[in-house]
This record gives structure tokens, sequence and C-alpha cells, in this order.
């Protein structure tokens, strides 16, 4: 058994999302002026590799603390969509040719590896990949009610609408995002590794999402 850290650093400067708070950390206090050394943390909600509640996108659906914890940790199905070009949409027909070897079951974590965590930090990375509105109503359809992605979001970067966002989420099921080192969990998954991934967020009450210590644990 091993395990694999999914999670991008939380730094000052950090990319997010065109609008979102930045991300800036200091020190607050110092062991040697203080006795304890302590950071301040600024930043928003869905900073970093993090997980959006449905009420990211409506008042009215479930916010973090509403949700069980088993949306956040589970068995785990990883797609593979490295191939895909700049700002490519993923529609069904990748899912479904993947999931002729490993087809998820309702409840399974899903994940989608873009390889496009490559661009962290760069200019390329909002040109990520997404998901179509029917390949989302397709994993819903297939009960997957946690669906992640290396890269900034399941939707275009940027975008007017959010349409992967509110099919997904009106199933009440949560969004990864911005996670990365996914190469070895597709190894692991062609040798026929059991993988399990916890996205256990920060227990904030009535939030829109939290940052999460993204971690697979293979074998």
């Amino acid at each position: 058994m091993r395990l694999i850290d999914l999670s991008v650093p939380v730094a000052t400067g950090m990319p997010v999302y065109p609008g979102d708070p930045r991300v800036a950390i200091a020190p607050a206090l110092s062991a040697a002026a203080d006795g304890v050394n302590v950071l301040h943390l600024d930043m928003g909600s869905q900073s970093g590799t993090h997980v959006d509640a449905p009420f990211h996108i409506d008042d009215a659906l479930p916010t973090l603390d509403q949700l069980p914890l088993e949306r956040f940790w589970g068995r785990a199905v990883v797609v593979d969509a490295r191939g895909a070009e700049p700002r490519a949409p993923l529609g069904p027909s990748l899912f479904e040719a993947s999931w002729s070897e490993s087809r998820p079951r309702a409840g399974d974590i899903l994940l989608v590896a873009t390889g496009w965590s490559r661009n962290w930090g760069g200019e390329d990375y909002l040109a990520h990949p997404y998901l179509t509105p029917e390949a989302a109503e397709l994993l819903v359809a297939a009960g997957i009610r946690t669906v992640g992605i290396d890269a900034l979001s399941v939707d275009p970067t940027p975008a007017d609408d959010f349409p992967a966002h509110r099919i997904l989420c009106g199933a009440h099921a949560v969004i990864a995002e911005n996670l990365t080192g996914l190469d070895p969990l597709l190894d692991a998954q062609t040798a026929g590794e059991l993988i399990e991934v916890s996205l256990l967020p920060l227990r904030l009450p009535a939030a829109d999402g939290a940052p999460v210590r993204a971690v697979a644990r293979v074998g």
C-alpha cells in the first residue's frame, strides 16, 4: 500500500480562478518574538486543490457541511483524457470507452486525468479540457456523486455559464478541482490495483467549498 499526494502546494500568488480572491500567506507570530510560529492565511474557499459543494452554484442546494462524508472518501476510477487538445470538450464517448476496462460503480469517485496539471502556474492552465453537459449527465445517471479533474474547472475557463457544474451539483454531487499527479493512478489502475481517494475538506459551516489535501491510497 502506498499513498500519493494529489494536491497542489498552497502558496502566496498561486493560480486562482479568474476573479477569485488571491492567496496570501505571511507570518503572524514567530517563535523568536512570540514563542510560537503561526501563519496568517488569506484565501478563498475555492483556492488550490478544493471541492465544490452543490451550494457553490445555487443557494437552494446543500452546503458543504450538509453532505455525507462518503462523498469525500472512497474507491476511485480514473478516466484517461491526457490526449485532449486545449479547450477540448470531453464527451460521453471518452467515458464509455474507458468503462469497457474499468467501469465505476454507483458511489465511486470518478477522476478525470487530463494531464493539464503540468501547466499549473502558467497561462496555458486556463485553456484546459472540460466536461460537456452530456458527459456530466452520463456520470449522474451512472450514480457518480464525486467527480474530480486535474484542471481549473469541469467547465471552460473563463465561462458565462457552468452547465457541467449545474448538472453535477443539481444531483448533489461533489466536484474536486485542481488535482495533480494523476498519472500514477492510471498506471495503478492498468495494473489492477485498488485505488481509494480522500478529498476530505475543512469543516466550514454553510460553505460553498473548501481546500482539501487530496490523497490516493493505492494497493
